[in-house]
Formats: C-alpha cells, structure tokens, sequence
C-alpha cells in the first residue's frame, strides 16, 4: 500500500503526474515514465530491461508491484520502479526532463525524510525521553539535508540495520562548543576486527538487504586499510588505545573511505555495532547503549563531515558510547 502521493508537475506544466512515495523512494510506472520522457512505451521497456539485463541495477530492489484503480475502475497490480530506474532511463532517453524530476523527487524526499519523523510522533512518545532524543537527531538530519540531498533509501537502510539500539545525545552541545575529550576507559579488548571475518558478516548483511550484487563490492583495497588502521601503531605502542577510539575510527574511517559500489553508511554502522558487542559494550546494566536514530545522524554527520573535523567527530561518537556511565 502506497504511503502518499505526490503531484508532479513540469516547469512549462506539459506534464503532470500522480508520483507514489513509499519506502523511502519515488515509485512511476512504465506509462508514466513515458510521459515524462516523451518517449513511447515499448522504448522505454527496451530501457528498462536493459538496466536490469547489464546488471546497472538488482531488479528485485528496485521494483514494486501496487494495486491500482484503471478508468474502468477495476483495480490491477501494475510493477512500479523507483527513483533509480527512473534515472537510469533519463540517462539513456538522454531527456533534459529527467534531470528536473530528479531534483523535485529529491527535495520530495528529503522533505519526507525529516517530516516523516514528525508524523510518527505518536509511536515514538512511548517514553519522553526518548522523544527528545528524536528532536535532535532530525535537527542533525536537517542541518545535513541543506548541505546534500539524502535519499530515502540512505535513512531507510541505515535505519534497518539500527533498528534497536538505545543510548543519549547528551553530549551533542560540548561538540558545538568543542569541549569535548576523551576518557580513558580500563575496557580490555577481548576482539580484534580481522578482514576476513568483517567481510563474512557483510555478506550476512548483504543477503539482508537483498543480496545486490554492488552492496558490499569492493572498489579496492581501502576497506582493508581502514580495518589496518585503527590497529596501527608508534614506537610500539598503538595510537587508538581503548576499544572506544577503535570502535569510533572504525565507523569514521568507513565511511569516509567509501570502499564499496554501494551500502557504504550501512556497512558502516552495522561493523561499528558489531564491533562493540563483539567486545561486550554494547550493552551496559542490561540495555542497548547505541540508539538508531543517533547513530543515523551520526552516520550522516560523519558522511558530510570535512576532514579537519575528523578528530571531532571521533571524540564525538566514543563519549556517547560512554555517556552510558553518566547516566548510570
């Protein structure tokens, strides 16, 4: 069931449709798509077999089958494909059309983004204090979404991989005013992050969102590096001493190195949770200390970041994992 519907209308108003947003994503079906190209629909059926044919795009991803109302008022199942298909054919029709609705389906989306955390207020109220938490991370979120356009699809996914963690945006305000440093901690490391076994846990991920053929592909060997790095040492002695900084370069350096075709903030977030729990932080007096909504904002922040801020951001992510002992 489709979520909402927006109205899609060109700049010389030629062309208006009725534009499906769910999951994340923007949803037209092959009769759509050519009216907004102005191409016929057998063309663009030969288009969009061949995005799916040459690999450009894993079709059970990108394609959804909606019950819908004909003139004849008989409802029909009809396939609809989202934003990146749309594109893909943009690029191939080579339509000056294709580009406009692109950026409209991003403002649409972005704007879907962070209001959708509004509407689902209600839900997200079962305790106040995380509501709170809430506020902030769409006000991080928002603060990005001026700089860039984030898909639905980005939140979406980082937000399945997040879907249960718990701890505070306490420290967010030291971070404004640059006041924030690292504690010690006598935390002893009990798992060292090896290459091969990440690369068996991304593959578990990688069946968890779908098993596309680009999530988890290594462009080249920086994803070994980052792991290489947050081990790396000086005079013997290594330069990230606690199980925090390693965990926080891990999710920075990750992210920032984008290694793989695709999946990059996921794969991101969901080593450095991984990371923590394999050494037993990530949980402390019996709760979850890593909240979702948090760690997307984080995720995203890192991901926008400039790389003067990069020891910033670190010192950012390890006080909120410590931030578990304030509370306590």
């Amino acid at each position: 069931m489709v979520n909402q519907i927006e109205i899609y209308k060109s700049l010389d108003n030629k062309i208006e449709l009725n534009v499906s947003l769910d999951q994340g994503t923007v949803w037209l079906n092959r009769q759509q798509i050519s009216i907004l190209f102005d191409r016929d629909i057998k063309t663009i059926g030969k288009h969009v077999n061949n995005v799916f044919e040459e690999g450009e795009l894993d079709k059970k991803s990108v394609v959804a089958n909606f019950a819908t109302t004909a003139t004849d008022g008989k409802t029909y199942h009809v396939d609809f494909y989202n934003l990146d298909v749309i594109i893909s054919v943009g690029y191939r029709v080579k339509s000056k059309q294709g580009t406009q609705f692109r950026q409209w389906a991003t403002q649409r989306l972005n704007d879907y983004l962070v209001k959708g955390y509004a509407i689902n207020e209600k839900r997200l109220k079962e305790a106040e204090n995380k509501f709170q938490e809430l506020k902030q991370a769409v006000s991080l979120l928002e603060s990005i979404a001026t700089t860039k356009a984030i898909t639905g699809d980005e939140a979406q996914g980082l937000l399945k991989v997040l879907g249960d963690y718990a701890f505070a945006l306490d420290v967010l305000d030291q971070y404004d005013h640059q006041t924030l440093k690292i504690v010690e901690s006598d935390n002893r490391e009990v798992f060292r992050i090896s290459y091969t076994e990440a690369k068996k846990a991304i593959e578990g991920l990688k069946i968890k969102f779908g098993g596309s053929q680009l999530f988890g592909n290594e462009k080249d060997d920086s994803f070994k590096g980052s792991l290489e790095t947050i081990y790396q040492t000086f005079d013997g002695k290594e330069l990230y001493t606690t199980i925090e900084e390693k965990a926080a370069h891990l999710l920075y350096f990750v992210t920032k190195n984008h290694s793989f075709s695709d999946g990059n903030k996921r794969i991101a977030a969901f080593l450095f949770v991984w990371f923590l729990d394999r050494n037993a932080l990530l949980y402390y007096l019996g709760n979850k200390v890593i909240d979702d909504n948090a760690l997307v904002a984080l995720t995203l922040m890192i991901a926008e970041s400039k790389s003067d801020d990069k020891d910033m951001m670190v010192k950012v992510v390890v006080n909120l994992i410590n931030n578990r002992k304030v509370q306590s």
